[in-house]
């Protein structure tokens, strides 16, 4: 009988997700494993690892001499040491294209939290102060719409290109950057990151953090923008310089709606949260990637991983 064991299974949320894993044998499930020594411990005797944002690297892959799959419980595999798997002859899955609804969704929950002024209506309601209006509305804070504004992309993957789609529902013009400089989609017109910047009323980031990626948007970048532009970061959180940013908010009138920070969960010395201009800026912690669809989604993903390796033989550990 396999063993499998879930490193972090707090990572996709309600327990009741997991009971498909039971069928391919003997499941542990650990809501976190916090430590090296715990996951050396914990995957001692495991057949198939199941890892989230757990750590896999040599010193473990040694410890878990029945080790045959790591199953990463995301696209992202940066926390695996792929090339000493593979010299082990482990394979390694990961799940990509679980989140891109989701994500698209919540791109948009920030951009009219920020675009629509929410939080100061909101607040102007609650605390009163509209019961003493002496006009039916309130025009203190004017706001636009998507409609005849340039949208430009940063890393117009399966989810740029859904958000995309999306922005021209509302009338928007899509231009993008290609991070990696081999994306040459024809729908929208390709530009460089200085006049993607100089140019867009709301930009979006979805990109992976890399080499080319990593500290990509300075102080210089920034001032680059628009007066009252929109960034919104759904990819990771060091293609922003998170000092430079919390600098440029206070100094310019710029509006940033970010879901990832560059160490999560953010620590609390981040100059992010003491920024002045509170209003200008809406952070939430990492959950783009997460709605309960999205998250149902994954575990199959994982479990179909499982399947095919076990099914396959040498092909599955191919696939």
């Amino acid at each position: 009988m396999k063993e499998l064991v879930f490193l972090d299974a707090k990572t996709v949320g309600d327990d009741l997700l997991l009971d498909g894993f039971k069928k391919f044998g003997n499941f542990i499930s650990y809501q976190t494993t916090l430590s090296k020594d715990e996951t050396i411990k914990r995957v001692k005797n495991a057949n198939i690892i199941i890892t989230n944002k757990v750590v896999i690297d040599r010193d473990v892959i040694d410890s878990a001499s029945k080790l045959e799959l790591i199953c990463v419980a995301a696209t992202g595999m940066n926390n695996i040491d792929l090339e000493y798997a593979k010299s082990k002859g482990i394979t390694v899955k990961n799940v990509s294209d679980y989140s891109t609804n989701s994500v698209t969704q919540h791109t948009f929950t920030l951009l009219f939290y920020l675009l629509g002024r929410v939080r100061y209506y909101d607040d102007l309601v609650k605390s009163e102060k509209w019961c003493e209006s002496e006009i039916f509305t309130n025009l203190d804070k004017p706001y636009h719409e998507i409609n005849g504004k340039t949208w430009g992309i940063i890393g117009l993957g399966n989810i740029g290109k859904k958000v995309a789609n999306v922005a021209e529902c509302f009338g928007a013009k899509v231009i993008y950057y290609s991070t990696s400089g081999r994306n040459r989609d024809n729908k929208y017109q390709r530009v460089n990151l200085n006049e993607l910047l100089k140019s867009s009323d709301i930009i979006s980031i979805h990109a992976p953090l890399n080499d080319k990626t990593n500290n990509l948007i300075t102080a210089d970048k920034l001032n680059l923008m628009k007066k009252d532009a929109i960034l919104l970061n759904l990819g990771r959180g060091g293609i922003i310089n998170e000092e430079d940013l919390a600098t440029v908010i206070d100094s310019k009138k710029l509006f940033v709606g970010l879901d990832v920070t560059k160490n999560e969960p953010i620590e609390k010395n981040n100059p992010l949260l003491k920024v002045k201009n509170r209003d200008r800026l809406i952070i939430t912690p990492h959950i783009a990637w997460s709605s309960i669809e999205a998250r149902k989604l994954l575990v199959k993903k994982i479990e179909k991983n499982i399947e095919e390796f076990l099914a396959g033989g040498e092909n599955g550990k191919r696939a």
